[in-house]
């Protein structure tokens, strides 16, 4: 597995409306795209920083999104982010986001 970690500011009082536009436009997004599978995002108590881990199945189907797909995501956010935008890659070395998922539909 593979991640890749986007860390980003958010405009002021945008919080609300970035939330929003990852339900409603960047997540469906991404289930479309080949590899995908997980979004974990994280929003700092202040609501000011983005930190946003995408999971996919190789490290081919990562950069495959960031070459097609990763503009029109950045684009669906730029009314709402701010600054450059940090991109990191790394190898999954292990997770337990399997047992948090059946833990919470149970």
């Amino acid at each position: 597995m593979y991640a890749r970690k986007v860390s980003v500011r958010l405009k002021a009082d945008s919080a609300g409306r970035f939330i929003q536009k990852m339900e409603d436009e960047v997540i469906p997004l991404l289930r479309k795209q080949k590899g995908f599978l997980d979004e974990v995002t994280l929003i700092s108590q202040a609501g000011k920083e983005v930190y946003a881990y995408s999971f996919w199945a190789s490290s081919e189907d990562a950069e495959r999104y960031d070459r097609t797909t990763f503009s029109e995501v950045t684009a669906l956010l730029g009314d709402v982010t701010e600054g450059v935008l940090r991109i990191h890659t790394y190898m999954v070395a292990n997770s337990t986001f399997h047992k948090i998922a059946a833990t919470a539909a149970a």
